[in-house]
């Protein structure tokens, strides 16, 4: 077995895209070289049997030499052998090359999208990658399964070939070859045309399956507003924009088979003519004609088949510059900076911190405050004021444009990524679950063994572990696709067991009770209240009873700290907090009281 594990795709990257695919090839080349040798082996058998065939018809069939037939068929029959093993021997070394280099170009990729940046997936659709990942990589290793190794083909065939006509007769061979200009022309014009084509359909592909992604995604959300009808519409909308571009596509293969058709069938044509007047003017022998007739259909037909291979190969070349342009990002480097044996305490303090995704976009402006290890940060404002994109200034995913940030000290840059993100737990406003059992759900993302006792530990506090237990599987049961089969409350406990577990020193919780019935919150409140014992916690929420008990609580607007305090000293301030508190109490005091007239 070829060991290519150690390659490092992204070095073999080239501008030239046929010099890239053979840097991509490290590791198979000899095994590829002598695939191609053995369609060598093929081409010269096929070539030998029309050889063969002349010698039997000019030297063979005459009085007296009926006794060499026997030798002539057996010939005949070990080229056909030989021929069918080479053409054996050849297809399953490239094809075991190619699903080779496919093999490794895929496992790469995947792992390279794992180290990319946040900032790249908040930027390219799930679709998107998807499609580099499986079709693109498939038109690759196409490519060497099938076009690139063709091509060496009809190369061999055509020297070969027309190496043994011009051992006919030279003129007869010269003039054979008169079509192949007009061939090679015809397949780089359409290829030019193809290649940019096939680019469109393949950016359309990667836009029907993110429409496809995103529907079985919010399948739920479809249904609950019974909107089937205007996303069956959507679909078909995109479906025809792809239909209409793969219709394009075909129509230029479509013109150009009966074009080289042409040019090939009138050079068989005007070649059989020509050698069939030099038999009947005796300057070619009837053995060397039937040799001649066999061996252009092979010289030209190959060249058509060439002219196909040339079209064919821009799908593999458009497809090796989609994946190459994801392997040429940026990765993320997880490791560059100190990983305190020690951990941290958990001190944070922003100092004079700005941010924004894109340039004349500002996101947070002049954000300073301070918070010592074990204290809650509540963190409240509208939609957009810029309070998530904080917290993600903390595990790193985006950096600081200017300001710093200080963790126990130390500027938030001179850890590693990496370690500050096992160091911080996060429980998202819309909880993650893998489509695996409850166990494993809980325990992933751990780097070292965990005994059942913790998990049940964990599960304890974060007061799920009796709700698995009613499951008839308990912790063994598989969670259906996003977690589907628990209930939005049983699915933030889950993920706050796995939180537990992983024992961070700092949390984010962002709004991670807001899509739960109040039972439920209280629930859930008590269980986060385990989990923040002893933590550095920031807490985004919307209702402010949820922050009341934080020490400190940071009131956002348009990316900048407009209040600051506790719940104490803010209620009794002039400004958006107080108007909040004033609004949520009266919502609730109204709803208590429709219960209790609902009651009586």
């Amino acid at each position: 077995m070829v060991n290519t594990s150690e390659l490092d795709i992204r070095s073999t990257i080239s501008n030239n895209r046929l010099k890239g695919l053979w840097n991509l090839m490290a590791g198979y080349r000899w095994q590829y070289l002598a695939a191609n040798l053995a369609l060598g082996g093929s081409a010269l058998s096929k070539t030998f049997t029309y050889l063969l065939l002349r010698y039997f018809v000019d030297d063979v069939l005459t009085p007296g030499v009926y006794r060499l037939v026997p030798l002539v068929a057996a010939g005949f029959v070990a080229l056909a052998v030989f021929e069918g093993s080479m053409t054996f021997a050849s297809g399953a070394l490239a094809s075991r090359s190619a699903e080779g280099i496919a093999r490794r170009l895929r496992n790469y990729l995947y792992d390279h999208i794992q180290h990319l940046p946040f900032s790249f997936h908040a930027g390219t659709s799930t679709g998107e990658l998807i499609e580099r990942c499986t079709s693109d990589v498939d038109a690759v290793r196409r490519f060497f399964a099938d076009q690139a190794v063709n091509v060496g083909r009809v190369v061999l065939l055509f020297i070969i070939n027309f190496t043994a006509l011009y051992s006919l007769n030279g003129k007869l061979a010269l003039t054979s070859i008169i079509v192949v200009p007009f061939v090679v022309a015809s397949a780089i014009y359409f290829f030019k045309r193809i290649n940019t084509a096939y680019e469109k359909y393949q950016e359309q592909e990667a836009v029907l399956s993110t429409t496809v992604q995103e529907n079985l995604t919010g399948v739920r959300v479809v249904k609950a507003y019974a909107r089937q009808d205007f996303e069956i519409g959507k679909f078909e909308t995109v479906n025809e924009t792809k239909y209409r571009k793969g219709r394009h596509l075909m129509m230029q293969h479509a013109l150009f088979w009966p074009i080289s058709d042409i040019f090939c069938g009138m050079q068989i044509l005007a070649g059989t003519y020509m050698g069939a007047r030099m038999v009947m003017a005796n300057t070619l022998s009837l053995g060397s004609f039937l040799a001649y007739g066999g061996l252009i259909v092979w010289l030209i037909f190959p060249l058509r088949t060439l002219g196909r291979m040339i079209v064919q190969m821009s799908t593999g070349l458009v497809s090796y510059s989609r994946v190459a342009k994801i392997i040429q990002e940026d990765r993320e480097d997880l490791e560059a900076g100190s990983s305190p044996q020690a951990g941290i305490q958990g001190d944070i303090q922003f100092e004079n911190v700005s941010f924004q995704y894109e340039v004349g976009s500002p996101i947070l402006g002049d954000v300073s405050f301070s918070c010592s290890a074990g204290q809650a940060i509540a963190l409240l404002g509208s939609t957009g004021s810029g309070k998530t994109s904080l917290v993600n200034l903390l595990p790193r995913f985006y950096e600081v444009n200017s300001g710093t940030i200080l963790l126990d000290g130390k500027p938030l840059p001179e850890y590693s990524k990496g370690f500050l993100r096992s160091q911080i737990g996060i429980v998202e406003q819309e909880p993650f679950l893998f489509s695996r059992t409850i166990r494993e759900n809980i325990t992933y993302g751990l780097n070292r063994s965990v005994s059942d006792e913790e998990v049940y530990q964990a599960a304890r506090s974060a007061a799920i572990h009796d709700v698995i237990l009613s499951f008839p599987h308990g912790y063994d049961t598989l969670v259906g696709e996003k977690g589907v089969t628990l209930s939005g409350g049983q699915k933030q406990r889950v993920t706050i067991a796995r939180t537990l577990l992983k024992d961070p020193r700092i949390l984010i919780l962002d709004d991670s009770t807001s899509s739960v019935d109040l039972e439920t919150e209280a629930v859930i409140r008590s269980a986060l209240e385990n989990l923040m014992r002893g933590r550095t916690t920031f807490i985004i929420a919307h209702r402010i009873q949820t922050i009341m008990t934080a020490d400190l609580i940071l009131v956002f607007d348009k990316g900048a700290i407009i209040q600051r305090g506790t719940h104490e000293q803010l209620v009794a301030q002039d400004g958006m907090y107080q108007k909040i508190y004033h609004l949520q109490t009266s919502i609730e005091t109204e709803l208590e009281k429709e219960v209790k007239r609902a009651r009586i």
